[in-house]
């Protein structure tokens, strides 16, 4: 009567946690159908009960060791999944940085240009200068415009090389962002078919 009662909560367990899906469903009913022999099985012979009994015990061992597995791995997909969430923001706030790290050497790149272009007004003022006779003021500012001049031209050279390395480093952070979403997507998809094969498979030797 005991042993009874632990198979009737046993069953009430199962039917608690793993009753949401077809497989579980099935398992359950090949449980329910095993636990009726044995229960139509008192006044029979002892062969026969002990046939009985033993049929009930591999279900629900069974039935235990398809949850487990089912539960180590859930455990581990979630796991997964929250280490791809935690790429997937880093690499979001690594693009953002980007973006604001590429408008910030576009900005300084056209103040560069703008020099640039006041350039040709410096060498103009620079040949006037050279055409007529110097003051010691008048060279100074030459030479300081000369020299203003060579700074822009390393600036300007700096920020070019710095914009392109940040959008290659850009197109990076992208390509990887989509590699982790398809990654999330598969991932996903083999779990639902992975719950649904071994469901299937592991079943149907006790049919």
């Amino acid at each position: 009567m005991i042993y009874l009662v632990f198979v009737e909560d046993v069953i009430r367990r199962k039917l608690l946690i793993d009753g949401d899906g077809t497989g579980d469903d099935r398992r359950l009913t090949l449980l329910l159908k095993a636990f009726t022999r044995w229960s139509n099985t008192f006044g029979e012979p002892l062969s026969e009960i002990k046939s009985a009994e033993d049929q009930l015990l591999d279900q629900l061992s069974q039935c235990e060791y398809i949850y487990e597995k089912t539960r180590i791995a859930s455990k581990m997909n979630e796991q997964e999944l929250e280490n791809y969430g935690k790429l997937a923001t880093n690499i979001k706030n690594e693009i953002e940085q980007t973006k604001d790290e590429i408008q910030s050497a576009k900005e300084k790149l056209q103040e560069a240009k703008i020099f640039r272009k006041n350039r040709m007004e410096y060498e103009v003022i620079a040949n006037v200068i050279d055409q007529h006779p110097e003051r010691k003021d008048t060279h100074q500012k030459l030479t300081a415009i000369k020299k203003e001049l060579g700074n822009l031209e390393e600036v300007k050279q700096m920020l070019d090389s710095k914009i392109e390395m940040r959008r290659k480093h850009f197109h990076v952070l992208v390509a990887s962002l989509y590699q982790l979403q398809a990654i999330l997507d598969n991932e996903e998809l083999n779990e639902e078919n992975s719950h649904v094969n071994i469901s299937d498979d592991e079943m149907d030797t006790f049919e």
